[in-house]
């Protein structure tokens, strides 16, 4: 059918031409939320899945299955899926490790506070047992497995934000001989750290929002599993939503090109950032894994990519309170406090008030989250520039 009428124009023309010879070299942004075929039973045939295609946008889009095939291919994954945050992200991946009403997880303790309140609080209401466990001590965390039997476990594969580091090869032979699946979110790590999947993980999360995206731009989530598995994923999102946008797509899919290029400085700046700290008078301790004394240090090295300890350090700021935090994170002049972690930029937060705000002060203080903790996300700015700021801030706030 064809018109001449404005009306009917400004909604149809453009829209539907042939299908042209030539192949975009970028993946564009695919807006639409729904789709049509030269025929019905060509779109019945994609509802039921016999052949290849996109009918809904919460079903599926051109833009956003393109970041899942690359997420998929850093990690070294079968398929991805890929969400609106990342505690959507964890939120799917819990659902479809079956943890449900009477059911148990053990989880590492220390995990990012919105994670902690998703299964104190949140799950709890809802008839699911979360025990917490120091993930680093692995007598306890069997022992936890052994008395709780539970569904799943979960740990980060550097914890946030007090960087221990995961064995996480001795925590999936212990999980699997007990019959639990393992949830591990490898944000603070990134896949060009460290690849999960390669040592047994049943579901690996990122919050894209940090490294993958890279950039502070774009809010997103991701979960990396068996196709499998990743059939459950997919089922379970077309009824609770949670799904990731084909503009945020497309903004992540961008980020990633140069994840490897920034994840290398990153890396080497944090490791001349956490030896100035540790040598500074003002400061007590420093939580870095390429640090030598740092307790998961063999770990580390012998897990992650030589060398490459990730961008992320924690130090406590010696007799500091709230106040003197404050003071010093007002006084910084290239490092941003902001609440986000992994982008280009430098970040500071302070774990009480932010990251972990939603824990009681009793429950900081028993994973180690003292008053004068700080987080640094280490950016890709040169090293000795976020090193004098770091500096004068001491100074300034003494």
């Amino acid at each position: 059918m064809t018109s001449k009428s404005i009306f009917t124009l400004a909604v149809h023309a453009g829209e539907r031409g042939p299908r042209p010879d030539f192949t975009p070299v970028v993946t564009p942004i695919y807006n639409s939320i729904a789709y049509t075929y030269e025929s019905m039973e060509d779109l019945d045939a994609v509802f039921a899945r016999e052949r290849p295609g996109y009918v809904y946008a919460r079903y599926g889009n051109p833009t956003v299955t393109a970041l899942e095939e690359a997420v998929a291919a850093l990690e070294g994954g079968e398929e991805a899926m890929v969400f609106a945050s990342g505690m959507a992200a964890i939120h799917a991946a819990l659902l479809a490790a079956r943890v449900e009403a009477g059911a148990t997880v053990v989880a590492a303790h220390d995990v990012y506070g919105a994670t902690y309140a998703l299964l104190s609080r949140l799950f709890s209401s809802l008839g699911v047992r979360t025990r917490f466990v120091d993930i680093a001590d692995l007598t306890a965390v069997e022992q936890a497995i052994v008395e709780e039997k539970p569904r799943a476990v979960l740990f980060e594969t550097i914890s946030n934000p007090l960087l221990k580091v995961a064995d996480t090869p001795a925590l999936v032979e212990i999980a699997h001989r007990h019959g639990a699946e393992v949830i591990v979110d490898n944000t603070f790590a990134s896949p060009y750290v460290f690849q999960p999947l390669a040592h047994g993980v049943d579901y690996v999360v990122h919050s894209s929002t940090k490294y993958l995206g890279g950039h502070g731009d774009v809010l997103g989530g991701a979960v990396v599993t068996s196709a499998q598995r990743c059939v459950t994923l997919r089922e379970l999102t077309k009824l609770v939503g949670g799904n990731l946008g084909p503009h945020e797509a497309w903004l992540t899919m961008r980020g990633l090109k140069t994840l490897p290029l920034r994840m290398i400085q990153h890396c080497r700046n944090a490791a001349q950032v956490a030896a100035w700290l540790q040598a500074h008078p003002r400061i007590s301790r420093v939580n870095y894994p390429g640090l030598t004394n740092h307790p998961q240090h063999e770990v580390a090295t012998r897990l992650f990519r030589p060398g490459c300890y990730g961008g992320m350090i924690s130090f406590e700021i010696a007799n500091a309170d709230q106040s003197r935090v404050f003071a010093f994170m007002e006084a910084l002049q290239l490092c941003l406090p902001a609440t986000s972690l992994g982008d280009v930029y430098s970040l500071v937060l302070y774990p009480a008030h932010s990251s972990h705000r939603a824990l009681t002060p009793e429950e900081r203080a028993q994973i180690g989250i003292g008053k004068g903790l700080v987080r640094l996300s280490v950016g890709i700015e040169d090293a000795e520039d976020i090193i004098a700021d770091l500096e004068q801030a001491l100074e300034r706030s003494s």
